[in-house]
Parts: structure tokens; sequence; C-alpha cells
């Protein structure tokens, strides 16, 4: 999804209601959700026979641990049998407990609801469990909808935009901190082959809003974070706006404090079965950037590039088929 136009502090505080207005802010949460299985749960507890009220309990104090930990190490942790939470499920209406605490796996899958370390604990409980064809299949369908919904959501008039304001400012810095930052230098060291105003920022050992010190207005920022946002990146992307660069923000959600005031932004997905952000869609989307600034830049950037590799070769960068 892109959102290409300027968003302003202005434009999107939200109208306030007037006094006769009656706001309903309930939230209902979706029957399947992990919140109303619990909520279920917590209802049906009180008249469970004792064993079944035990695993109850223990459930509602340690959701956390349903999608990540097997039925056995959660029966050893609720001092029950494992067949007490395969009962337990079936008095909520469930098939059997692995009905029971799907909800609680997709959800870790979607990357909502868990840490790092429940998610890796999960994978690993995949693997103990002999699902890996089912992970295989998982990875498999994540990184291809996050292609999809990339693409899906973007136009080109967007990406087109983006690269000619690239090409039309007299420098461009590309910022990414953590995953992100081997994309980021790899987006810049494709661009040098053809374009020299573009570099990945920050150098070794400085921080991001140092690169910028000698930046100028109309200047590019392409700045690309991902929940949990990096405070450097968000920094340097508020520093950048005083110093009235133009930003072009990658991130994962409309709310992301990068998007403020941005002249270019792009929701890309990185949703993953992985104990980590998924960086598939980033890294098609950014070779889809440098496509269209190559095919913007002109004919010039040929010559750069074949210059580029002719020196590569001439400094016997590259091996021979004869080597």
């Amino acid at each position: 999804m892109n959102v290409s136009s300027r968003v302003d502090d202005e434009t999107r505080a939200p109208t306030a209601p007037t006094e006769s207005a009656a706001v309903d802010l309930t939230v209902t949460p979706d029957a399947n959700s992990p919140e109303a299985v619990l909520e279920r749960l917590a209802a049906r507890q009180g008249d469970m026979p004792p064993q079944l009220r035990r695993a109850a309990t223990f459930l509602l104090e340690n959701a956390a641990a349903i999608s990540v930990s097997s039925m056995r190490q959660l029966a050893d942790a609720a001092g029950v049998k494992p067949n007490t939470l395969v009962r337990m499920a079936r008095a909520m209406g469930f098939e059997g407990f692995e009905d029971f605490r799907r909800p609680f796996q997709e959800q870790v899958r979607r990357g909502g609801g868990q840490s790092y370390t429940d998610r890796a604990r999960w994978l690993q409980d995949l693997s103990h469990g002999g699902e890996l064809d089912r992970l295989f299949g998982d990875m498999a369908a994540a990184s291809m909808n996050g292609i999809e919904a990339v693409f899906s959501g973007t136009d080109r008039a967007s990406v087109q935009a983006a690269a000619q304001q690239i090409l039309r400012a007299r420098a461009t810095f590309v910022l990414g901190m953590g995953i992100a930052n081997p994309l980021a230098r790899n987006f810049a060291y494709l661009a040098s082959m053809a374009v020299d105003t573009i570099q990945a920022i920050p150098q070794d050992g400085a921080l991001p809003v140092d690169a910028l010190a000698r930046a100028r207005a109309g200047d590019v920022l392409l700045a690309m974070t991902f929940k949990p946002y990096r405070r450097e990146v968000v920094e340097a992307v508020e520093a950048a706006k005083a110093q009235g660069l133009e930003i072009i923000a990658m991130t994962d959600s409309p709310a992301s404090p990068i998007l403020v005031g941005a002249r270019h932004g792009f929701l890309v997905p990185v949703d993953t079965p992985q104990f980590f952000t998924s960086t598939v869609a980033l890294a098609a989307f950014l070779e889809t950037l440098m496509a269209f600034v190559i095919a913007e830049a002109g004919e010039h950037v040929v010559a750069s590039i074949d210059r580029f590799h002719q020196r590569r070769h001439a400094l016997g960068i590259y091996m021979d088929a004869t080597d």
C-alpha cells in the first residue's frame, strides 16, 4: 500500500465528537480470535470440574505459552494430565486441544501478540512435533503473500514519483537499521553503479543524524523501519524534516511515526512465521524502486554501469571462465 501524498500532523488529527454525539469505543473481538477464546474460557471455568478448572486457570494466567508450548509441556506446567486439556477444549466446543489453540498459533504466524522468544520457541515446537512440512508451506505462503500485497497495494505512478524525487535531488540518503540495514546498503550499492548522488547511512561508528549534518533542503532521505520502530530512524526523519529534506518512508503501518510529513510513503508487509521481521517484500520493493530509478535516469546511466563493470574486469575482480 502506498501513501503517496504528504501527510501533515494537522491533517492526521481526528475530529473531536460533538457533545451530542455518542461514540462507542467498545471493541468486540473476533469470535475466533485468541482474545475471544480466552473470554469464553474465563466465563466457563467456574462451571468446570476441578481438574479442568485448574487447567483453564493455568492457561488464562499463561496465555502466551499456549501457542509455543506442546500440550504435554502445558499439562506438566499446569499440574494436570494431557488428556485434561483435551477434555477442557471439548467442554468449550472445540474438537480437541489442537483446535482450541489454533487461533493462538495463527496469531504467532501473523507476527502479533508474541515476543521474538515466543515465536522462536513455536518454530522449534514445530520441529519437535514433526511439522516442518507445515512450516515449509507457511514460509512459502508468507513470502508470496507479502510480495503480492506490496505490489497490489502500490501503483506504478507512486513508485515513479519516488524515483523521480531521488533523481531530482542533489543527494539521497538511504537509512535502514538492524535487519533493514543490509537492504539499505544494497540499494545504495546498486545505485552507485549508475547514479553518484545516493549513499547509505550511517557510516561505521556514526549515528544516522550525523550523516545529515551537511544535508541541504531538497535532498532526500529514504528511511525504513518496522515494528518495533528504531528510535535512531525516527529521530533522523524528524531531523531531516526540520532541515527541509524530502522523506520517502517505507514501513509496515499507517500509524508508523516516519509516515508523518513524508512526501512519499509505502506500506510493506513484514508478516512471517519467523521469529523476526521478514524482508522478502521489502527486498522486492527496493529492487523495483531501483529499476524505476535506472529507467528514469536517462541514457547516460547505461554508459556509467558499463564503465563500472569494465573497471572491475580490468582489476581482475571477476573470474573468467578460464580461471
